[in-house]
Parts: structure tokens; C-alpha cells; sequence
């Protein structure tokens, strides 16, 4: 008679889960009950507007490129620094300064305290642009209807013109920071990354330990999130590990017109297919689950069903995003995408080896070990060697209880009073992550509003941002610097 009970069993279990859906509802938006007020407005004058965007156009202008086998003695990037003081006579004047590495620069500007310092970070190299599949010439930084073209207005010098363009400003009102204030510019994010890998080997030799970094990552953005219409600023809490992995296959060569029963490439298609048919497992990481605990309160009904009940739906969760791929699945599972191939140098011949790489982002507790015992066990194939080329391993989780995530949620709400403020998990890669090793609250939050266009320019064609983006960028730096 048991049997009797399931329909009993099953009304319960639908009850339970309409019930805790019903009752995830929203949380405050600042950890400590703050409000933003009318006397949070900060205003950004003409004058102010019109600097920041002549110093934009002069950095977008300096073709940054890092190639040190073209420009060994790195021109371009000596030619960026020294137009920075001739745009920021102040901050020389107050701050102190150093070039550390090839091409990182640090400033320091002294606060009232040294106890308690921040790190502002950005970078001025940029990626390559092809200008024939441009509209404007990606170096031109050509001002049209309020938009400023140009690679490298997104990623990220608009970032570090706004935060020189603050401290210019505050330093001309005779600001003092309450604490020590570092900008820390690396000129080589996008390939080698060893100017914030200096940076922070001085902080360790003069025993500066940061009590928050910011650097680029997460953005103001809307329809990322299922069911959440509403703007979201997203600040990255931590970042997933990368690595680059290549599969080789040994053959005998020869002619193609006797082929093995076995060819090395048709063992590498065998060990693709059997890879992106069975995904590295799911893992629902600190940053994640929170995310999910504060966009999940602000979806649909429906979607709270499943957000409200991840201690039952984690699995149905984790099989929807490893049929829908994207961005959504590379929150829960290290992934894996195959981007380079190399065999033979003629259509008729059998390639004596041949190779598969793959780039990997790795989602905690996975490491670069771990990720390569599971792949040879999906691989199943001895002949295949798989072995990890380069790359690190997944960053600390920032504490989301701590003062500077307090600070900068607290000032992009202020700055986009309309958008909810949630953790991030940042699936790409920054420089910020040297900085775990030295501070505990290590943040990624891009300071504008990005579309989904805009966020495909990045690296793209036609990068630009828009005169409004950079004026909240200044906004937000202007909040944050003030409570520092």
C-alpha cells in the first residue's frame, strides 16, 4: 500500500519547492543597508568632459601593439608614457612613479593612511586591428556624434584615462585619498603579462599588501542572466584558470593512397569528438552560486523554481547548460574549445605527426593536473599524448564580506542606480590574477555599460565607446576614489 503515498510524496515536493520559490525574493542591493541619495549625484562639467576626451583620443592615437620583434625598443609604448605627463601635470607633481618591467608603470599616491592601500588597474597595449574591415580607421580616434572610435577605447584605455582624468581632478581640489592609492598599468596584458608579474614582485620586496585591486572584468549589462530583464553589474569575484593543451599523434607517413587502418588525424577527430561529447563535470564555484542566489531572486517565477531549489535541480541545471553551451555553460564546467590543427603539408601525403591543440578554461576545484587525467580518461587512446603547453590555474575567491567589495558594489550602484549589483564569475583571463598572491579582495569590474555589441567589438572590429560610457566611467571612479 505504500505505492498509495507517492501522489501524496510528489504534491509535498511540488508544495516545498513553489513555497521557497515564492519566498526568493530580492536582498538588499549594499551589504550594509547604504542607500544611494541625491547627495550621491556627482556631476561632470563640460570642461571636465572635454579633457577626458582629448586625453582619450591622444592614448587611442599611440598604436600600442606589443611586438617586441618588430619594435624591440618598444617606441609606441614610450611614446604613451610620455604623453601621460604632459596630460597630468598634477598627478607627476604628487605621486611618485616608477616603470617597472618593459613597460609596466606604477604610480603612488600618498594618503592620509598607508594601512590599508588600493590598487586601480588597467592596461594600454591592445590587440592587432585590421583596418579594411573597419569603418573608421582603428587608430584615428576619430569624435563622431558623441562616439569615440578606435581599438582599444573599450579595452582598456578608456578605463585608465578615467582613472588619471579622477585623480587629476581631485588632486586639482586638494583631495587627499584616506588611504595610499596605486595605479598600477601593465603594457603587455594581452600577450606575456609580465609587467603586473613585476608590479607585484616590488609590492612583495617593499612588504605592500593591497586591501583591495581593481582591475577590468565584469560590466554593466542586461539580458545575460535567464529571466532578468533589469540591468546588471556584474563584479568578478574571481576568474577561472586557463591552459593550452595539445594532443599529438606519431604515424609512419607515406602515401595517401594506401592509407593505415588508423591515420594520426583520424585518432585526433576520434579523441575531439569524444571530448565535446562528454564535457568535464559541472561545478557550481562560490562566485557562481551566489550570482545565481541574487540575479535567481530577480527572475521569472519559473526560473526561481530552479534557482531557489539548486539542492534538487543542480543536475537539471548543469544538463541544460552542457546543451546550450555558451557563456551560461562556462559558469559551471571547465571548458574546452579546440582551436588549432596541424598535419600534413600536401593533399596526397600521410602526415608522420599531427597535432590538436585546445584552450581550456578551468573552473575550481579543477586544476591543470586534474584536467589532464580527465581527459586522457575520455580519450581513451594511448597513442594520443596529451600534455599541457602553458597556463595557471583558477584565482582565489575574493571575500564578498569584505570592505572593498563593499566599496566598489556601493559605487557602481550609485553610478547605475537602476542596474542590481551581483558577484561575478569572470571566465576569462586578467593580469589581476598576480595580485591573489599579495590581497585577499581582488576585483574585476569594467566601470561602463556594455551591449552585447559592444562586448563583441572588444578584440573586434569597430571597437568605440560612446561619450556617455565614459562619462559614468569617470562617475564611478569619482565614488570610489572619494571613499577610499
Amino acid at each position: 500500500m505504500w505505492f498509495l503515498l507517492i501522489p501524496g510524496v510528489i504534491l509535498l515536493f511540488i508544495l516545498i519547492i513553489c513555497i521557497r520559490a515564492a519566498l526568493f525574493t530580492p536582498k538588499k542591493q549594499l551589504p550594509s543597508g547604504e542607500k544611494t541619495t541625491e547627495s550621491d549625484s556627482i556631476t561632470i562639467d563640460e570642461t571636465e568632459m572635454e579633457r577626458a576626451i582629448g586625453s582619450l583620443q591622444e592614448m587611442v592615437r599611440i598604436e600600442t601593439i606589443w611586438n617586441w620583434d618588430k619594435d624591440p625598443e618598444g617606441k609606441h609604448f614610450a611614446e604613451f608614457r610620455a604623453l601621460l605627463p604632459k596630460r597630468y601635470p598634477l598627478i607627476h607633481e604628487k605621486c611618485s612613479y616608477e616603470q617597472i618591467g618593459r613597460s609596466g608603470m606604477l604610480f603612488h599616491w600618498k594618503g592620509k593612511s598607508a594601512q590599508n592601500p588600493t590598487v586601480y588597474m588597467s592596461h594600454y597595449d591592445v590587440v592587432p586591428a585590421d583596418e579594411e574591415l573597419w569603418q573608421k580607421p582603428p587608430y584615428s580616434a576619430t569624435r563622431e556624434n558623441g562616439v569615440i572610435w578606435g581599438r582599444g577605447t573599450l579595452d582598456t584605455k578608456a578605463t585608465l584615462c578615467a582613472v588619471l582624468e579622477t585623480a587629476e581632478t581631485l588632486i586639482s581640489q586638494g583631495f587627499t585619498p584616506e588611504n595610499d592609492i596605486y595605479f598600477s598599468f601593465g603594457g603587455d596584458e594581452e600577450t606575456e603579462a609580465t609587467d603586473t608579474r613585476d608590479i607585484v614582485l616590488h609590492f612583495k620586496e617593499k612588504g605592500i599588501k593591497p586591501a583591495l585591486v581593481l582591475d577590468e572584468g565584469g560590466a554593466v549589462v542586461e539580458n545575460i542572466f535567464p529571466g532578468v530583464k533589469q540591468r546588471t553589474a556584474l563584479i568578478g569575484t574571481a576568474e577561472k584558470g586557463m591552459a593550452n593543451v595539445s594532443f599529438s599523434v606519431n604515424g609512419t607517413g607515406g602515401h595517401a593512397s594506401a592509407p593505415p587502418v588508423k591515420t594520426p588525424i583520424g585518432m585526433l577527430a576520434g579523441a575531439v569528438t569524444a571530448i565535446e561529447k562528454n564535457p568535464l563535470d559541472a561545478h557550481f564555484c562560490e562566485s557562481v552560486l551566489k550570482m545565481f542566489d541574487t540575479l535567481g531572486r530577480h527572475s521569472t517565477f519559473a526560473f526561481k523554481l530552479i534557482f531557489a531549489n539548486l539542492w534538487c535541480f543542480k543536475g537539471l541545471f548543469a544538463f541544460i547548460c552542457k546543451k546550450s553551451g555558451g557563456e551560461l555553460n562556462a559558469l559551471v564546467r571547465t571548458t574546452c574549445a579546440f582551436t588549432q590543427m596541424q598535419g600534413s603539408t600536401a593533399h596526397n601525403v600521410l602526415p608522420p605527426s599531427a597535432s590538436i591543440s585546445a584552450n581550456m578554461r578551468l573552473m575550481a576545484p579543477d586544476n591543470i593536473d586534474s584536467i589532464l587525467t580527465e581527459l586522457k580518461k575520455r580519450v581513451k587512446n594511448d597513442s594520443i599524448k596529451i600534455e599541457r603547453l602553458n597556463g595557471h590555474n583558477p584565482s582565489i575567491f575574493s571575500n564578498m564580506d569584505s570592505e572593498g567589495y563593499l566599496r566598489v558594489s556601493s559605487a557602481a550602484a550609485k553610478t547605475w542606480s537602476d542596474a542590481i549589483i551581483s558577484p561575478y564569475l569572470m571566465i576569462a583571463a586578467s593580469d589581476s590574477r598576480f595580485f591573489c598572491q599579495i590581497c585577499d579582495v581582488v576585483l574585476r569590474f569594467s566601470a561602463m555599460a556594455l551591449s552585447s555589441e559592444d562586448r563583441k567589438r572588444i578584440h573586434g572590429n569597430d571597437e568605440r565607446i560612446t561619450e556617455g560610457q565614459l562619462k559614468e566611467a569617470l562617475i564611478f571612479y569619482r565614488h570610489i576614489m572619494t571613499a577610499s
